[in-house]
């Protein structure tokens, strides 16, 4: 085992073998060692030089010089043509502009509510609950269990919504941030109504066909779900952090900083969002209301079951039972059925954006050139995340070009056994959704691949390798998701807590890190040899009370609560 985690670390470090098989032939001609070079270039550069558009960008030009190394014609002119077009292909790719306007109109839709009181109308109804520090990370963690139609939906809503209440208690923008990343792909990703689980399910049902196993992806799902040790140790993880306000590592500094000075950002703190979104003040004499942020959001989310159903084919449902929208199990169906949930996505935010112009005009009685330029702020805020969102996705782009993901997996998997697959799988995933910025690519290039494999480790039948496995490759993406500051998610959840990008990824790592730890060790591992996985949370939920004690200090939060 030493040896081979002796070699993942030279070959991903340094790069100089290409990926060799057993009898010491190159596993794959169309794979090459360089393929890891731009992703870790890009996490190198950016932890170095604390210039994330730089290093994606600087990233994206090697990637696009290796991808020439293939080609013909003149390198340079390639590499020139590469680049370009990955730019290109990833700003006229319509889920990608999709995702982009949705970012565009969530940001205008915030700014209106805010300037029209509707935020501080909810912050002043919450504050009974939330009178305290904790308080008001806990119901920011409950708000994210709540809002589990959706990562983004949740990260944007559930974000902008508590950040005036964290920062009124001096809550950090960086422990905010984690509260949002930690609750919102966990969630969307368990959760049995959601724009993840038709992905899912039908990665899994696809492999079901392919084997034969007579399964349809649904109960697979379900059969997994019990083995998705980190992301139900992480939530787990959220709610003990708070409770027993207990921080450790650059969190903990974080934390510190902003209970004793007030400073809720790093004084070399670039937030992901423009500084002029940080700057929408309410407008003067408008009419202080809950509702005229509620409304919104209400609409918003209204839309978007709607638009889920219909997509889905929620109508044949209703056309047989009336009473079919109160049905987990059709729900279930309607939502492994959706085909545009990026589309029914942007619709439900111009919808809410339209609702919040109307009722700040009528409700809060908001001057119309005030309304104007919050719609405008709220779109030049949303310049600095729409270009790292381009970069991170041209980025992933080149990975795709270079087999990147692939090689990784062809690389790792000859050391695999089936005590240790779900582990190892587990792993693998992390280090490809960490290198690539994605958890939904690394899920679609391994499962197909994983699987197969695991079902013959377990002697050619449906048994418990397999199921942890289907398990370790969701669970393991998320976690490289969560490490890797090319993520969309991880992008998102700056966003929406106005957080230096990198400080948030940097503050998160070591939270992820002890997490993933402790569902290797108390999850993946001793599930594969049989334990119970009720047994295997008992013992998780121990450790992380134990490290958070050990590793640990309570934050002094006796000035926010004066």
């Amino acid at each position: 085992m030493k040896n081979i985690v002796i070699y993942i670390i030279v070959l991903f470090s340094i790069g100089i073998e290409p990926a060799i098989s057993d009898d010491g032939s190159i596993l794959s001609d169309t794979l090459h060692w360089y393929s890891i070079i731009p992703p870790f270039m890009a996490v190198l550069l950016a932890f170095i030089t604390k210039r994330l558009l730089i290093s994606l960008g600087a990233a994206i030009v090697v990637g696009a010089f290796l991808a020439s190394l293939n080609q013909t014609d003149s390198t340079i002119f390639n590499t020139l043509s590469n680049t370009s077009g990955y730019f290109f292909d990833n700003i006229t790719n319509t889920w990608n502009l999709t995702v982009l306007s949705f970012v565009i109109v969530i940001l205008a839709m915030i700014s209106v509510i805010i300037v029209s009181g509707g935020l501080k109308g909810l912050v002043s109804h919450l504050l009974p609950f939330a009178n305290t520090p904790r308080s008001s990370k806990l119901i920011t963690a409950f708000a994210g269990f709540i809002v589990f139609i959706d990562d983004y939906a949740n990260t944007m809503i559930v974000g902008s919504a508590m950040r005036p209440i964290t920062d009124q208690y001096r809550v950090s923008r960086e422990k905010l941030a984690f509260i949002i990343d930690a609750t919102s792909a966990p969630v969307a990703g368990l959760a049995v109504i959601s724009t993840w689980i038709g992905f899912e399910v039908g990665l899994f049902g696809d492999v079901s066909q392919s084997l034969s196993l007579g399964k349809n992806g649904y109960s697979m799902f379900f059969d997994a779900l019990a083995f998705r040790f980190y992301c139900i140790i992480m939530l787990v993880f959220v709610i003990i952090s708070i409770i027993t306000e207990r921080d450790f590592g650059p969190m903990a500094a974080a934390e510190q900083r902003a209970m004793k000075t007030g400073a809720l950002l790093a004084a070399d703190a670039q937030p992901a969002t423009a500084a002029s979104f940080s700057l929408v003040e309410v407008a003067n004499d408008v009419r202080i209301k809950a509702r005229t942020a509620l409304i919104p959001f209400f609409v918003l989310f209204t839309v978007l079951l709607v638009g889920f159903w219909f997509d889905g084919n929620g109508q044949q449902h209703f056309q047989q039972n009336w009473f079919s929208p109160f049905s987990l199990q059709v729900w279930q169906e309607v939502i492994s059925n959706i085909k545009n949930s990026t589309t029914i996505l942007l619709i439900s935010a111009i919808i809410g954006l339209i609702s919040a112009v109307v009722i700040s005009i009528t409700l809060a009685k908001t001057p119309l050139q005030s309304i104007q330029k919050a719609i405008l702020i709220g779109v030049k805020s949303s310049l600095l995340p729409i270009m790292i969102l381009l970069l991170a996705w041209s980025l992933k782009s080149v990975c795709d070009d270079l087999g990147t993901g692939k090689y990784m997996v062809e690389t790792l998997s000859p050391y695999m056994s089936p005590l240790w697959f779900p582990a190892l799988l587990f792993f693998v995933a992390a280090i490809t959704a960490f290198g690539t910025g994605t958890s939904w690519g690394t899920m679609s290039i391994l499962i197909p691949i994983a699987i197969p494999l695991a079902y013959e480790l377990d002697m050619q039948s449906y048994g418990l390798i397999t199921i942890i496995s289907l398990g370790a490759v969701l669970d393991g993406a998320i976690f490289g998701d969560h490490c890797s500051p090319i993520s969309d998610t991880t992008i998102m959840s700056s966003i929406a807590s106005n957080c230096d990008h990198l400080h948030h990824v940097k503050t998160q790592i070591p939270y992820s890190l002890v997490v993933a730890a402790t569902a290797l060790l108390a999850g993946y591992l001793p599930a594969a040899a049989g334990l119970s996985p009720l047994t295997s949370y008992g013992i998780s939920i121990l450790l992380l009370i134990l490290i958070l004690f050990k590793l640990g200090r309570k934050i002094d939060n006796s000035i926010a609560k004066a």
